[in-house]
């Protein structure tokens, strides 16, 4: 719905008042919200602080889920690139030799997503044997 298509029930004092808002400048604008607020004690500003606590509240009282799926990231591949870089292939079949190098050698890159806890804790081991540093997220 376009602004002309809106309608409002102004009385003739606030249609002035909006006719001379529609011509001033930001600046300007600014200055008035500022002088409304001190002459009146409000504040233009939109209230968040009740409405942000409610769902704070009922989010510390929701008892916390495990998380069961993890992302396997290799965050260093160490010394070992080539076993390292065999272990990627292991895990992640469908990757090229190529690909596998590139993940490995590009720095901290995300093996298996989304793996269930054993099958990341799993994948985190044999990376870790083969010499790289590994983190589940």
């Amino acid at each position: 719905m376009s602004e002309e298509q809106k309608t409002f029930n102004l009385s003739d004092n606030a249609k002035k008042v909006m006719e001379l808002v529609e011509q001033m400048n930001v600046l300007e604008l600014s200055e008035l919200v500022k002088a409304l607020e001190d002459k009146f004690g409000v504040s233009a500003a939109a209230p968040v602080m009740m409405g942000g606590m409610m769902p704070m509240a009922a989010e510390a009282a929701a008892p916390v889920e495990e998380k069961s799926n993890f992302d396997v990231v290799l965050v260093d591949a160490g010394a070992q690139k080539i076993a390292v870089i065999k272990a990627v292939r292991e895990l992640n079949q469908a990757l090229t030799l190529v690909d596998a190098k590139n993940l490995v050698e590009g720095g901290e890159a995300v093996i298996i997503a989304g793996a269930k806890k054993d099958d990341a804790q799993t994948a985190k081991k044999k990376l870790e044997d083969a010499g790289a540093k590994v983190e589940l997220r």
